[in-house]
């Protein structure tokens, strides 16, 4: 009987000796031809494997991203020919001298303002609805928060802004509610002011400086809610209970804690800003903006080195921008 069992249980053995060696020829690559000794060296070298399928997107994105930098670059260093108009391919700093003429000056000016102003506004409009998502929102509230935040971004972009331009239209929603609680004057006295009012506000800087806050609001709330969750409840208390105020409680640890989303939201909201085309397009009066002005010299003007240097510019503003917010840990907040 005992004889039996061992031999039972050698061969089960043997069977499940077999069943692996099967299954492992299965897996492991076979041995013969070229396709077979190339398995044999991705199976036995992963690596190998993972650079040869990262070069190919690698290349195209190098070709692609870095080849139309480059190709943009040395555009921005020939000029253009004054009496022929053709473009002349030697190197020069001409072009970028033509940036410092006042009327291109006032274009670059008056884009790195709008976006700076945007910057700050969205800052003080994202800190509270982050503040309170991040404090008091629970459950499905938090769920609802992070819905009303995305939503504006689930729909079309041009959608958006039109319909914007229809708000901030002489006949829009936003005038017939002026008229309605009797505040006529006062938007007419708001767009009397010289350099942000106009016929109405859908023509004005005003309008412009909405549209750009409502589109990239939700891009400076996310971070600063982020950042603000990270702010340790116990460090409030401690504030208080060491007689702070609650001023005194958001100047030396909310804030500073908090300051890292704000920088990181502002790197979206400015350099968008900075870099947009269409909006200042739709919605704003006819002074340029730096998408406008490349749109223009490369279009009409056929200005292919100014419109090149004209785009260098928010690139030099965006990369000394990336590095003070580096310093200041924004990255740690994305």
């Amino acid at each position: 009987m005992t004889a039996t069992r061992a031999t039972s249980a050698t061969s089960a053995t043997s069977a499940s000796n077999a069943t692996t060696v099967q299954s492992e020829s299965a897996v492991l690559p076979g041995e013969g031809g070229i396709t077979g000794a190339l398995s044999d060296k991705f199976w036995r070298n992963p690596k190998l494997l993972l650079i040869l399928m990262l070069t190919p997107p690698a290349l195209w994105l190098g070709i692609i991203y870095l080849g139309s930098l480059f190709a943009l670059l040395a555009q921005s260093f020939f000029s253009i020919d004054e009496f022929s108009g053709l473009v002349q391919y030697e190197l020069t700093l001409k072009t970028y001298g033509e940036l410092f003429r006042p009327a291109n000056l006032d274009i670059i000016i008056r884009t790195v303002s709008m976006a700076a102003i945007v910057t700050l506004a969205a800052a003080c409009v994202a800190f509270p609805i982050g503040y309170f998502a991040a404090r008091y929102a629970r459950g499905k509230w938090k769920a609802l928060f992070y819905i009303g935040v995305m939503l504006p971004l689930w729909s079309s972009y041009l959608v958006k802004v039109y319909a914007w331009k229809l708000i901030l239209a002489k006949e829009g929603i936003l005038t017939w509610i002026f008229t309605k609680l009797h505040l006529t004057w006062l938007l007419e006295a708001w767009l009397a002011i010289p350099i942000i009012g106009g016929y109405s506000l859908s023509v004005s800087y005003t309008g412009t400086f909405l549209v750009f806050l409502y589109v990239w609001l939700p891009f400076m709330v996310l971070p600063v809610q982020a950042a603000l969750e990270r702010v340790p409840g116990s460090f409030i208390e401690a504030s208080g209970d060491l007689g702070a105020t609650p001023g005194q409680t958001f100047r030396h640890v909310i804030f500073p804690l908090a300051l890292p989303g704000i920088v990181a939201g502002s790197i979206f909201t400015f350099s968008l800003t900075l870099g947009d085309y269409i909006i200042p397009q739709i919605v704003g009066s006819s002074r340029l903006f730096i998408g406008q002005a490349v749109y223009a010299q490369q279009g009409t003007a056929g200005n292919i080195p100014l419109a090149a240097a004209f785009t260098v510019v928010p690139m030099v503003i965006m990369g000394f921008y990336l590095w003070g917010a580096k310093r200041m840990g924004a990255f740690d907040a994305l």
